[in-house]
């Protein structure tokens, strides 16, 4: 893995923008590290560097949270992610990717074609649970719950500081979740944790440094970076998924 140093760093300071608040950001570390290791142990490997950050990320947001979002969201998560835990030695990754970057680009596009992207609306609650159990479920197999989360709570119109704290604290309870499962598979076993803790430091720098983008951006500018955050990843899932599903079928 240490041959692959340079690229693991930029995959933590990914992780840390997204839980200083860049939403997406770090949903892209895991594919990206796909390209050069196994995904599962790219996966394995982020997840202590996800739980260090997430915890600055609590620190930093626990004021700004849609309290509502939250409870609706949170139950379906961890219930999404008791899920992926049975089928995850059964579950074709490539569709799943598919599924979460198809939601993904539906969710920019949809928000790109509406004409009033100002005023707030409700958090409701069936809507709430089904986002959240397919984040839950893409969450604990690639680390990409992002998608189903935001084509949820984009359309609400929440301001920037809610919005960034509802997806940090949802994220983290249920990054923490994931541990059980994640220990009971063997995801664990032979980790570089020295490694580990180094790249837990550098996710941490780049929490800071989120955070102080997040709050000095106005709204209407952080709003788009996370739009395009999104649709950068979504293709990037599409994309990946394509190759695992051509792969696949090839003789």
């Amino acid at each position: 893995m240490i041959e692959h140093l340079h690229w693991l760093i930029i995959a933590a300071i990914l992780i840390g923008l997204s839980k200083g608040g860049l939403a997406s950001a770090g949903a892209l570390a895991v594919p990206f590290l796909a390209i050069f290791m196994n995904p599962v142990l790219a996966a394995a490997l982020l997840l202590p560097v996800i739980l260090v950050t997430d915890m600055a990320a609590i620190w930093f947001y626990h004021g700004d949270t849609s309290r509502r979002n939250v409870a609706i969201l949170l139950p379906a998560m961890i219930a999404g992610i008791v899920v992926a835990a049975l089928i995850v030695p059964f579950v074709s990754e490539p569709l799943l990717l598919a599924f979460t970057g198809g939601i993904g680009l539906w969710a920019v596009m949809r928000r790109w074609s509406q004409k009033d992207t100002t005023t707030r609306r409700d958090a409701r609650i069936v809507p709430g649970l089904i986002w959240g159990t397919f984040a839950g479920i893409a969450t604990f197999i690639t680390h990409s719950g992002a998608p189903p989360t935001q084509a949820y709570l984009l359309p609400q119109n929440l301001p920037r500081l809610i919005f960034a704290g509802t997806m940090a604290i949802t994220f983290a309870i249920a990054n923490f979740a994931k541990i059980p499962s994640y220990h009971a598979l063997g995801f664990f076993e032979g980790l570089n944790w020295p490694l580990i803790a180094g790249l837990s430091v550098v996710g941490l720098v780049g929490t800071l440094i989120g955070r102080w983008l997040v709050q000095n951006m106005p709204d209407k500018i952080y709003g788009r970076v996370i739009e395009i955050l999104l649709l950068v990843l979504s293709l990037i899932l599409l994309g990946k998924a394509a190759v695992g599903i051509l792969g696949a079928a090839a003789p």
